[in-house]
């Protein structure tokens, strides 16, 4: 019974049920009640399907990354439990009727009689076409990218992505709605407020993301108005792709993205235009932190790949001395420029984003050398399809600063990340080694 009880709770799960237990602890069951029950049924059945998955003799549907545990519990748990641990801190600050997910769905804002009966239907509608989007999210990650990821990786990527789209999506959607009824009481109604930084970089990075769909269907249709008796070389080819590429990247980023970001955010300028002028507002202090970051970047890069091509230091102790990078770069700007540092954060995810896309497709004539940098950084747990260390480490730092804007009473919240992977996981792959050390 004990030998049983260990192997269906192991470490992973019990972190994820001790994290899940400490949010339900805070919650003001007052308040939160509906929000709760829902999160304690979403562990469970988490749990129950992580257990059957494991325990199945069927074989898999789909190809998973060798070795890794499918982790279903902890890709199910943890965005809804930091959305919720951020209602929580809402409500130690915002009156309990702004705080209450529960009391918005049930009593929305002028939702009386027909109006809330359309509005319930269309918040259904919403989170029915967000489930159907996740689903195929997650199928189409999991097929594309096989032996990338395991399924509650590609079940946290996947829910990350919807609520991030959707909440674009949603503002986008709002703002047509304001432009449509023109009452006072549906722009009341309909308002968001958001800061610009924010609205720049959800645009922009969706729409690197949907930049590989749509030159795929560029190329699709280039090939089909192509005679096919034309013969054309490999690298005419070549050429021809990378042009179309730079192109698509070009209008996207100039054009088509910006007109996006002024249709949510009611720019007066270009929003290239405004980053520039935010940047320029204070240029001793942020422009000192690029000239700083860039040194540290070039220099750090130029040792360790001529070690990782010259030594025999296993990759992911190699890796680990970019957390450590991370601290010193991230630290002194989250102190003196947090604003600038949520910027370019947003920034270099849109640089790691075009950057695997070209390697990915192996755009010319940079693909193959992006491909080749990259591969001196990887291990077991990268593959040649998808190389997504960078991104964690990234979005690691990141997401507890963007997290803790607007309402915060922890300070020490937006260095969770920072410091949690720049000295907590740097400090995890000595330990074993300095053990084997000490056993032989």
């Amino acid at each position: 019974m004990a030998l049983m009880a260990s192997s269906l709770l192991n470490g992973e799960r019990a972190v994820v049920l001790l994290l899940l237990f400490r949010v339900l602890f805070s919650a003001p069951f007052s308040l939160l009640l509906f929000e709760s029950v829902a999160l304690s049924l979403l562990g469970f059945v988490a749990l129950f399907v992580e257990i059957s998955v494991e325990s199945s003799s069927s074989p898999p549907k789909f190809s998973t990354r060798p070795g890794a545990s499918p982790g279903i519990l902890l890709g199910a748990i943890t965005l809804p439990a930091l959305m919720f641990s951020k209602l929580i801190q809402l409500s130690r600050g915002l009156p309990l009727e702004e705080v209450s997910l529960a009391a918005y769905l049930m009593f929305p804002s002028g939702g009386h009689g027909s109006n809330y009966g359309v509005l319930l239907a269309m918040i259904l509608l919403w989170m029915l076409g967000h489930g159907v989007a996740a689903v195929k999210l997650i199928q189409h990650i999991l097929q594309t990218f096989p032996l990338c990821a395991s399924i509650g990786e590609a079940l946290l990527v996947t829910a990350g992505l919807t609520t991030y789209s959707g909440d674009i999506l949603g503002s986008t959607v709002t703002k047509i709605a304001r432009c449509l009824i023109t009452s006072d009481k549906a722009n009341m109604q309909f308002s968001i407020k958001r800061s610009e930084i924010s609205t720049i970089i959800q645009c922009y990075l969706l729409g690197l993301l949907l930049l590989p769909l749509v030159f795929k269907i560029s190329i699709q249709i280039v090939d089909r108005f192509t005679s096919p008796s034309t013969h054309i070389s490999p690298s005419c080819n070549d050429s021809s792709r990378s042009f179309l590429f730079f192109t698509l990247l070009m209008i996207g980023s100039t054009a088509v993205i910006p007109f996006w970001v002024e249709l949510v955010q009611d720019f007066k300028m270009h929003p290239l235009w405004w980053v520039l002028t935010f940047v320029f507002s204070e240029p001793r202090k942020r422009l000192t932190l690029c000239v700083y970051w860039v040194g540290v970047i070039a220099v750090s890069v130029h040792r360790f790949y001529s070690i990782s091509k010259s030594s025999k230091i296993e990759r992911i102790l190699l890796r680990k001395y970019y957390h450590l990078m991370a601290v010193s770069m991230f630290v002194p700007a989250l102190i003196l420029q947090p604003t600038f540092l949520n910027l370019a954060f947003g920034a270099a995810l849109a640089a790691f984003l075009v950057l695997e896309i070209i390697r990915v497709w192996r755009i010319w004539p940079f693909g193959e050398m992006i491909h080749h940098f990259m591969n001196a950084f990887t291990d077991h747990r990268d593959s040649d399809l998808l190389i997504v260390s960078h991104f964690s480490l990234l979005l690691g730092c990141a997401l507890p600063i963007w997290m803790s804007s607007g309402f915060n009473d922890r300070p020490l919240a937006p260095f969770a990340g920072i410091l949690s992977l720049g000295i907590g996981d740097t400090m995890v792959p000595p330990l074993p080694n300095r053990g084997k050390r000490e056993r032989k």
